[in-house]
C-alpha cells in the first residue's frame, strides 16, 4: 500500500477527503500538527501520524482543542508552518486563543498556520449543527471552503501562502460529506525537508493587549480588505450557466456539489446559473455583485446557517443598483430547509418549487419497497454501544447500585462519548442531562451545591478517560474547592474510542506510536483531594458494591474509576476470544423474555426467526458479562485454554 508521504507527482490516488487535506498540508511543507480527535475530522492526524518520523515533522494528539491551537501557534510564532485540526464543537473550545491570536498575529517572521475545522451538518456524529464560518467573521480572519477532493488538497498550499504573507492564521472549512467522501486526487510534489522553514528566536513583543489592541484591530480590518481583493480573482470561485439566468444559484461547500448534481438531473443548465464560492470570508463582493445584476431571482445553497445569504442581502441593501430589485432565497426564507444536511433530492425539490416546475426525484414505489423490506428484516435497536463495550457493564452496575442504595432519584449527567448512548431511547435511561464534552462534571458540581435549597437528588457525572483530560479536571477541582456533594464515574476504556481509538494521556502512547508516560487519572483525583476507588466493570458484583457505597457516602467528592480496555482493542491485540459462549435454547424463554435484547441491549444478540429464541451473532467478543445478567441463566461461558 502506498504511503501518504510518497513523492509521486502527477499520479492519481483514491483518497478520503481528510486524507486529501493531510496530503495538501504535506505538499505545503507543514512542520507541526496538533489536534484533538473528533468525528468527522479525526482521519487528518490519523493519517499524518504514521509518516511523522519519516518526514521529521511533529504530530500530536493534544489534550484538547485550545491546547492544539496554542501548540500550532507556538510553531507559527517561531516561523514554522503549522496546522491545528478539530471538529465544529472543538472550535468553541479553541475560540479563546483564536480570538486573541487573530489580533496579535504571528509576528514579522511568523510562519503560516492553518486551522482545519470540519463541520457536521445533519449532526451525524455531533450534538448540534454549529456553523464554523461565523468564527471567521468574529475573529476577522480568512476562511477557505473547498468543494472537491482535489480542491481540498490544492487549496491547502494557498492557505499557507495567504497565512504567511498576511501573518494571520487561515480557517480551512470542511464538512462531513467532503471529509468522509472518497475520490480520485492528482498528487503534487512533496517539498524537500531540507528547504522547509527554519525557526527563529522570539525577540519582539507579540501581543494584542493594551496599548496595541486598537492598532491590531485596525490592522485586522485593513488585512481583510486586502484579502477580499485577492479573493475577487481566485480560481476557486467560478460561474457556469447562461449570461442572464432565470435563477442564479450561489453556493459553497456541499451546497455546490448538490447544485451541480441537481442541475444535471433536472436539465436546467441552460436556464439556471451557478456561482460557486470557495473563498467564503471575506466574500468576494465585486464578483457576487456582478452576477447578481444578471438576474432577479437568487437562491443560496449552503450549510448549516444562512451565512452567505445574510451577507448577500446586506450587500444588496448597501447598493442602490440592487436594493429591492432582486429576490434572494435560501435557508433564511424557508425556500431551502432551515435545518439538516443538504442532499441533491432536497435541492431538486427546492428548485422545482422556486421555478414552478414538477420534478419527482424517484418513484414512490421505490421508497415504499425500501420501507417494507426494512420493517421485515431489521431489529429496531436505536443507538447502542458496541458488543462487549465495558461502558454497558458500567451502567448496568450503576443501575443495580441505585436499586440497592434505595436512592431512586439518583440520575446521571452525561456528555458526548461512547458512554453517551445511555441517553438514547434504547439506552438504560439513567441519563437525564446531556451537553458538551466535560460539561457533566461541572453540572454535577453545581447540583452538589443545591441541598441547602431542598434539592436532594444525587447527580452522578460520567466522563470518559479522554474527556477527563480534555475538560473535566477543572470541574472536579472546583467540586473539591467549593465542597460540593459530587460523585464522578470516570469510564476508562484505554482509548479515545468514539472517534477511532486514538491514544490519550492515559494510554502510554503518542500519536506517531512512541511510548509516553501514563498519566494516572486516580492520582490526579487523589492529589485534588477526592476519595477514589478503581474497579473493573466486568466484575459486576464488586463494581456494584463500590458504586452503592459511594451513592450513600454523601457530603464529599468521590470518584469511581471504572477501568476496562475496550473489547474492540483487546480483540485486535489478543486475536482471540476469552470464552466460548453459548445459549441453552431449552432454558431461553425467547419472546417471553428478550431481556438481553430489550434491557441489556448488546447488539450481538439476534433472534432466530424460526424458533423465536435468542442467538449470538458472529460479532460477539465473548466478554461474558451477559452470563451474569440473564434472569433465567440460559447463557453459558467456558474459559478458552491458551
Amino acid at each position: 500500500m502506498e504511503k501518504l508521504s510518497d513523492n509521486k507527482p502527477d499520479t492519481k490516488r483514491l483518497m478520503l477527503g481528510n486524507v486529501a487535506i493531510a496530503r495538501g498540508a504535506l505538499e505545503a511543507g507543514v512542520q507541526v500538527v496538533a489536534g484533538y480527535p473528533g468525528t468527522p475530522s479525526s482521519e487528518i492526524i490519523g493519517n499524518l501520524s504514521p509518516v511523522a518520523r519519516e518526514l521529521g515533522i511533529h504530530v500530536e494528539w493534544s489534550t484538547n482543542e485550545i491546547v492544539a491551537t496554542e501548540v500550532a501557534g507556538a510553531a507559527a510564532y517561531a516561523g514554522l508552518r503549522s496546522m491545528a485540526t478539530m471538529k465544529n464543537a472543538g472550535l468553541n473550545v479553541a475560540s479563546d486563543f483564536l480570538t486573541h491570536f487573530n489580533l496579535s498575529g504571528t509576528g514579522k517572521n511568523g510562519g503560516g498556520m492553518v486551522v482545519v475545522v470540519v463541520d457536521d451538518p445533519g449532526s451525524w456524529s455531533s450534538g448540534d449543527e454549529l456553523d464554523s464560518r461565523w468564527m471567521a467573521k468574529l475573529a476577522i480572519v480568512p476562511l477557505l471552503a473547498p468543494v472537491s477532493l482535489q480542491e481540498a488538497k490544492d487549496m491547502m498550499k494557498w492557505a499557507y501562502e495567504l497565512s504567511e504573507e498576511h501573518k494571520v492564521y487561515c480557517l480551512f472549512w470542511s464538512y462531513t460529506r467532503l471529509s468522509h467522501r472518497t475520490g480520485v486526487v492528482s498528487l503534487g510534489e512533496m517539498p524537500d525537508p531540507e528547504t522547509g522553514n527554519t525557526p527563529h528566536e522570539i525577540t519582539e513583543l507579540i501581543s494584542n493587549e493594551e496599548p496595541f489592541q486598537q492598532e491590531r484591530l485596525n490592522i485586522s480590518y485593513e488585512r481583510l480588505e486586502l484579502l477580499r481583493k485577492i479573493f475577487e480573482k481566485s480560481e476557486y470561485n467560478n460561474y457556469s450557466g447562461p449570461k442572464n439566468p432565470d435563477l442564479l444559484i450561489i453556493s459553497c461547500g456541499n451546497g455546490s456539489m448538490c447544485a451541480m448534481e441537481a442541475l444535471g438531473r433536472m436539465k436546467l443548465e441552460d436556464r439556471v446559473g451557478h456561482l460557486k464560492i470557495g473563498t467564503v470570508w471575506p466574500l468576494p463582493t465585486d464578483l457576487i455583485t456582478k452576477h447578481l445584476s444578471s438576474t432577479d431571482k437568487v437562491v443560496v445553497l449552503e450549510e448549516s446557517t444562512p451565512f452567505m445569504e445574510i451577507h448577500i442581502k446586506e450587500l444588496m441593501a448597501d447598493s442602490s443598483d440592487l436594493a429591492g430589485k432582486i429576490r434572494v432565497m435560501g435557508r433564511d426564507t424557508g425556500h431551502v430547509p432551515r435545518i439538516g444536511e443538504l442532499t441533491p433530492d432536497i435541492v431538486c425539490e427546492s428548485l422545482a418549487d422556486i421555478l414552478g416546475i414538477s420534478f419527482l426525484p424517484r418513484e414512490e414505489s421505490y421508497s415504499k419497497k425500501v420501507a417494507e423490506k426494512s420493517e421485515k428484516m431489521l431489529i429496531r435497536r436505536g443507538g447502542a454501544q458496541c458488543p462487549g463495550c465495558p461502558h454497558r457493564a458500567s451502567y448496568w452496575a450503576l443501575k443495580l447500585a441505585i436499586r440497592k442504595s434505595k436512592k431512586k432519584t439518583t440520575f446521571v449527567c452525561n456528555d458526548i462519548g461512547c458512554y453517551a448512548w445511555d441517553f438514547t431511547p434504547s439506552g438504560q435511561q439513567l441519563t437525564k442531562i446531556v451537553n458538551c464534552m466535560g460539561s457533566s462534571a461541572g453540572v454535577a458540581s453545581g447540583f452538589g451545591q443545591l441541598q441547602p435549597f431542598g434539592f436532594d437528588q444525587i447527580a452522578i457525572s460520567t466522563v470518559g478517560d479522554s474527556t477527563f483530560f480534555h475538560s473535566s479536571i477543572p470541574a472536579i477541582i472546583n467540586s473539591v474547592y467549593n465542597q460540593s456533594d459530587a460523585m464522578y464515574m470516570v469510564l476508562d476504556n484505554r482509548a479515545t474510542a468514539m472517534t477511532g481509538f486514538q491514544p490519550n494521556p492515559s494510554t502510554g502512547e503518542t500519536a506517531p506510536g512512541d511510548s509516553a508516560p501514563v498519566v494516572s487519572i486516580e492520582d490526579i483525583c487523589r492529589a485534588a483531594g477526592c476519595s477514589v476507588e478503581v474497579c473493573d466493570p466486568f466484575d459486576l458484583d464488586t463494581t456494584t458494591e463500590v458504586l452503592t457505597r459511594m451513592i450513600k457516602d454523601r457530603g464529599k467528592v468521590r470518584v469511581a474509576v471504572l477501568r476496562r480496555t475496550c473489547e474492540l482493542i483487546r480483540m485486535r491485540q489478543e486475536r482471540k476470544k476469552p470464552y466460548k459462549m453459548w445459549i441453552d435454547h431449552e432454558i431461553c424463554k425467547g419472546e417471553d423474555c428478550y431481556f438481553c435484547i430489550g434491557h441489556f441491549k448488546c447488539p450481538s444478540f439476534n433472534i432466530d426467526r424460526e424458533t423465536g429464541k435468542v442467538i449470538l451473532g458472529e460479532d460477539c467478543p465473548s466478554c461474558g458479562v451477559c452470563v451474569d445478567i440473564c434472569p433465567h441463566k440460559a447463557i453459558f461461558r467456558e474459559e478458552v485454554q491458551s
